[in-house]
């Protein structure tokens, strides 16, 4: 009788051993995570070893500026590493996507490609969640469908940011011209002239990317090779043939003033040309719309009708 006794009870403890399981490898992983996240968010710069000093610098950089890079660097590094064979055709565009979005020129096309995909991942188990409520066992290939969705989606809005980055470029360009233009005919050279106009336009993409020039000048960069920067991170057609007509001008000493006269000019008729452009495809594209509201209208009115005639019939007393 004692010995099934202490066999029930074992086989009891057991099962309580058991079923607390599951609890303490949740709060240690809890308590785990969160040792890391405090960790990560409390780790110092890197220190100096045998790696290239530019990228200690530029990875220190990044932990300081971005908390998912600095939480999430050893997972990051990984796929950025994965990228580099799976997106090598793709990286270039990122990265001159990157440089025209006005992101941190710290960022590699890669380590920010594994950014959007591990949000993704970590977006990820909801979605899976969400579809198996919703869908039951199928929801699971769903779930994954849609995480896929989601990183390309992140893609596409840093597309998307840097071409309203860029369109607001353009559009506060031909008045960035004509200030430079007034003060180099009343005597002020070109680069006191560009810092003014940097300071005027201060908290402005285009301001932000003038002042990256002068920067790279005061770096050691000839006139030509900070303006073929810029004209390489932005790789935009109209700002390409303004940086052409200044380095042309330049090395033919054709005065500047002209030149930045000549191209605002230029770029308020494109500006007017691209407005025009985008009013006439405005009734294009409100064809599909206008077809649609008339289709409602007609269903509100002869709607009530056709109910009459499907439920009464035709009775003309």
């Amino acid at each position: 009788m004692n010995f099934i006794f202490l066999t029930q009870f074992q086989l009891l403890a057991a099962a309580d051993a058991a079923a607390a399981v599951p609890t303490v490898v949740t709060a240690a992983s809890v308590f785990m995570f969160a040792w890391w996240v405090a960790r990560s968010l409390q780790t110092g710069d890197l220190e100096q070893g045998n790696e290239w000093r530019f990228d200690v610098s530029r990875i220190n950089d990044l932990r300081r500026n971005d908390s998912m890079y600095r939480i999430f660097q050893p997972v990051i590094r990984v796929l950025a590493q994965l990228n580099r064979g799976a997106f090598r055709d793709f990286l270039p565009n990122i990265y001159r996507e990157i440089q025209a979005a006005g992101l941190p020129r710290t960022w590699l096309p890669e380590e920010y490609l594994a950014k959007l995909q591990l949000i993704g991942l970590l977006v990820s188990p909801f979605m899976i969640v969400g579809c198996v409520q919703w869908m039951g066992g199928f929801g699971i290939v769903m779930g994954v469908i849609f995480t896929f969705v989601f990183i390309i989606l992140l893609r596409r809005n840093l597309r998307r940011k840097a071409m309203i980055r860029l369109t607001n470029i353009k559009r506060r360009m031909p008045f960035m011209l004509d200030l430079m233009t007034l003060l180099m005919e009343a005597g002020t050279t070109f680069l006191h002239a560009l810092e003014q106009a940097v300071g005027e336009y201060r908290g402005h993409a285009l301001s932000h990317e003038f002042a990256r020039v002068l920067t790279d000048m005061n770096l050691g960069k000839t006139r030509r090779q900070a303006f073929e920067s810029m004209r390489d991170r932005l790789q935009d057609d109209e700002i390409t043939s303004i940086i052409g007509s200044m380095l042309q001008a330049e090395q033919l000493g054709t005065p500047l003033s002209g030149v930045f006269r000549t191209q605002a000019d230029v770029l308020r008729m494109k500006r007017s040309q691209r407005a025009e452009a985008i009013a006439g495809e405005a009734a294009v594209k409100m064809l599909l719309p206008g077809v649609l509201v008339m289709a409602a209208t007609v269903i509100v009115i002869i709607g009530p009708f056709a109910l009459n005639f499907l439920i009464f019939g035709f009775n003309i007393d």
